[in-house]
């Protein structure tokens, strides 16, 4: 198949599936999701995907109907399906169906899952990327991956017009994340990255790049950063599991980072490694 959709126990191509309008992603984005790539039909830290989105969905009182190892059957079949070497795999759990109604004790049928594979491109982990800044805007769930997605999507729209990768956010001079992965910079030799707070994602593949720093003896600092540390930082880098890890050389117009490839490269391509041994990439 050239795609595939699943909506409750339901399977079909992505441009065929229908969903009841009453489900309460349509009317309040009510639910949580998570993603990776699969490379050659090997999802990437699928169990530690499938852990947060167990995680994000306690934060907001969702029982998912489903254990976390049918879970991960449904998301392995549903890949075994597609074609390609590299698909973009995508799954939410949202409240469920009912009669729209903000408070959701009573919100009607137990939750819905969604999921969907499709072919995908991966970010150039040797490219030299482009971001631009913007007020960090949204709420203080940023801990929980939420569906509510405006913000990030207004931002990421804002980036694109501007020639950019990605954007930046900051809640005053605090760098917190960007809008669709996490955001670290080095400095003397020293990784620093946001901790993980209520303003920030814990990302997967933050979580695999602090690992591969204490396995490779450099020193991670998990603190708030401003974005004049940002934009005097030896090199500064963004990461998520469709971008692993991309090296941003301008911010605003403004040639930053470049000047500590050793650490930054050690890092990358630990990560390049530990992404062969798993998918057997070549």
């Amino acid at each position: 198949m050239k795609d595939v959709a699943y909506y409750n126990g339901k399977i079909a191509p992505i441009a065929e599936m229908m969903v009841p309008m009453n489900d309460r992603a349509c009317y309040f984005g009510d639910g949580v999701y998570d993603a990776t790539c699969a490379v050659n039909h090997v999802p990437m830290a699928l169990d530690d995907h499938i852990d947060r989105i167990y995680r994000s969905a306690k934060l907001i009182d969702i029982d998912i109907p489903m254990s976390k190892e049918e879970m991960k059957r449904m998301l392995l079949d549903l890949v075994s399906r597609v074609e390609g070497d590299v698909l973009f795999v995508y799954w939410q759990v949202t409240r469920g169906v009912g009669m729209r109604g903000h408070a959701y004790s009573n919100a009607g049928d137990k939750p819905s899952i969604w999921a969907f594979v499709r072919p995908n491109k991966m970010r150039d982990p040797y490219g030299a990327y482009r971001c631009i800044t913007l007020e960090d805007k949204r709420f203080f769930y940023c801990n929980i991956k939420t569906i509510n997605l405006l913000p990030a999507v207004m931002a990421n729209q804002r980036a694109e017009e501007a020639g950019c990768d990605e954007a930046i956010f900051h809640r005053g001079d605090r760098v917190t994340e960007c809008s669709h992965s996490n955001v670290h910079i080095i400095k003397n030799g020293v990784l620093k990255t946001a901790p993980c707070d209520e303003l920030i994602l814990p990302g997967i593949t933050r979580a695999h790049i602090l690992a591969i720093c204490k396995a490779q003896g450099i020193p991670v600092v998990e603190e708030p950063f401003t974005v004049k540390e940002m934009m005097e930082a030896d090199e500064i880098f963004f990461s998520s599991s469709s971008a692993l890890t991309c090296r941003i050389r301008n911010i605003d117009g403004q040639d930053v980072g470049g000047k500590d490839e050793k650490t930054f490269a050690a890092i990358r391509d630990a990560y390049q490694r530990e992404l062969e041994a798993e998918c057997g990439r070549h």
